[in-house]
C-alpha cells in the first residue's frame, strides 16, 4: 500500500477492525519511510454498479461523491459521519441486490431521501432542494408540506 504522503510502497498495519457493518475492514497503517499514519479500507471486489444520470450518461457508483453530497446536506447538523457511511453502505447493498447492475440517479436520490427523512428533516430538505432541483418557491414549499404530512401521519396526526 503506497503512502499517501511520500508514495513509499511499504507500510505496516497497526490496527485492523471491521467497518461498515462488516462490509469492509478498516486498517490503520504507518509508512515505513516517513512514519506518518493513514487509514485504508478493504472491501470485496464486486461488479461495478453503474448510475445512469438524467442526461443519459453512465458513471460508476461513487461512494465518495455520495458521501460529499450527504455531508453538505448534513452540515452543522448533529449527524455522525459513521451514520452517513452506514446509509451509503445500505444504499449500495440495495443497488447490488437489485436485478439490474444499473440504477438511475433518481433511484439513488430517492433512496437517500428515504434514509434522511428518518434521520433529520433539515438534512432531508437540503438534499431534496439540490437533488430535485426545485424551480420555484412553490415546488419547494410543496416538498416541505409533504414532509410535514408524513411526519404528522407517523405521529398519528393529520393535516
Amino acid at each position: 500500500m503506497k503512502c499517501p504522503y511520500c508514495n513509499y510502497e511499504t507500510s505496516k498495519v497497526l490496527d485492523s477492525r471491521s467497518a461498515e457493518k462488516g462490509e469492509a475492514i478498516r486498517r490503520r497503517r504507518e509508512c515505513i519511510n516517513c512514519e506518518r499514519r493513514f487509514t485504508t479500507y478493504e472491501r470485496l471486489d464486486e461488479p461495478p454498479l453503474m448510475v445512469v444520470k438524467k442526461d443519459g450518461t453512465r458513471e460508476p457508483f461513487d461512494r465518495v461523491k455520495l458521501l460529499s453530497g450527504l455531508a453538505k446536506a448534513c452540515k452543522k447538523r448533529k449527524i455522525p459521519t459513521e451514520l452517513l457511511e452506514d446509509i451509503i453502505t445500505e444504499i449500495e447493498k440495495e443497488l447490488m441486490f437489485s436485478p439490474e447492475l444499473e440504477s438511475t440517479s433518481s433511484d439513488v436520490g430517492e433512496k437517500v431521501l428515504k434514509h434522511l427523512s428518518d434521520i433529520d428533516e433539515v438534512a432531508y430538505v437540503r438534499f431534496a432542494s439540490v437533488y430535485r432541483d426545485f424551480d420555484s418557491v412553490k415546488s419547494f414549499m410543496q416538498e416541505i408540506k409533504q414532509l410535514i404530512n408524513r411526519h404528522q401521519s407517523q405521529e398519528g396526526y393529520h393535516v
